[in-house]
């Protein structure tokens, strides 16, 4: 599913709409409680899990992807694990820039040809409420700018689950550029108890790359379209037109002759998110930019005595 964001899941209170919505949401809240499956402990293989309890734009691939040179440097033999869904190819490849990548219909089948190759840690990317499988560890990631938006579960907010069931998860994760995350801490502190929280901000790898006395037409088809607006202008890009698309957004020739033309006519270079350009086939790729990032992670040695602890 393609989905562009409601603006109204991120006012800071319910609106009309969010409200006329709200018996959908607790609708949902009740079937997701009453969905009892039994749970598999898989012993061969640790399992970590990157989720969301936030739709979309968290940071969990990128923060994925950060666990996977953790274990790298400590020479533990790790994969990913991704289900298969059609229009997230992009974040497929991303990932299979890093390490080995499952893809399954099934995690749990994923999850098995990991251990039939005798990988010692999955990490997931998505998954946190997979009813089927008992993870070891598990991080729900928050992006600083939206956190929870108004609070409420789909369709009258963004939220997938009750923010209550963040504390049998534990670990927070927070991205974002660098933006004060105390007070977000402050509300989930008081829902929860015992929580762990990890902060971390987006830096851009590829900067030297990029002239920044041009002008910058930018788009992207991501979760969080303000997050990579807001990296850019702290890095002093000049951008004088941006477009945002729904989420895994399928691009087509039409929607990059409409960018293209907007650039030539006002003399600027098109550049969007590594992610965005891995969706384009190589004929639209042509005259495209992209930025490479990472998570700078503040914590990152408590992260690590965290992740090898697990192994």
């Amino acid at each position: 599913m393609n989905l562009k964001k409601p603006k109204f899941w991120d006012y800071k209170k319910p609106n009309f709409i969010s409200n006329l919505l709200f018996p959908l949401s607790k609708l949902v809240e009740v079937k997701s409680d009453l969905i009892k499956c039994k749970k598999t402990k898989f012993n061969d293989i640790k399992t970590i899990c990157v989720g969301n309890i936030y739709l979309g734009g968290t940071g969990k691939t990128s923060f994925a992807i950060e666990l996977k040179k953790i274990l790298d440097k400590q020479n533990i033999k790790s994969c990913f694990i991704r289900k298969k869904y059609s229009n997230q190819i992009d974040e497929r490849r991303l990932l299979e820039k890093f390490g080995k990548t499952f893809v399954s219909e099934s995690r749990i089948k994923a999850l098995e040809d990991a251990i039939s190759e005798n990988y010692s840690v999955a990490i997931f990317d998505d998954g946190l409420q997979d009813k089927n499988i008992t993870y070891d560890i598990s991080f729900v990631c928050f992006n600083k700018k939206n956190f929870i938006g108004n609070g409420r579960l789909i369709p009258a907010g963004p939220l997938r689950e009750s923010l209550s069931k963040v504390e049998k998860y534990k670990n927070i994760f927070f991205s974002g550029n660098d933006e004060n995350d105390k007070n977000l801490k402050e509300i989930l502190s008081k829902k929860c108890s015992n929580l762990n929280f990890f902060d971390s901000k987006y830096k851009l790898l590829n900067l030297d790359k990029f002239d920044l006395d041009n002008k910058y037409v930018v788009f992207s088809g991501i979760g969080n379209h303000q997050t990579f607006i807001d990296m850019l202008k702290k890095n002093n890009f000049q951008i004088i037109k941006d477009f945002e698309f729904s989420d895994h957004y399928n691009y087509v020739q039409k929607d990059i002759d409409r960018i293209t033309k907007f650039a030539l006519e006002s003399n600027a270079e098109i550049l969007t998110t590594e992610k965005d350009y891995l969706r384009l086939n190589e004929k639209l790729q042509s005259g495209i930019n992209f930025t490479k990032i990472n998570l700078e992670i503040s914590q990152i040695e408590k992260l690590e005595k965290t992740i090898v602890e697990l192994v």
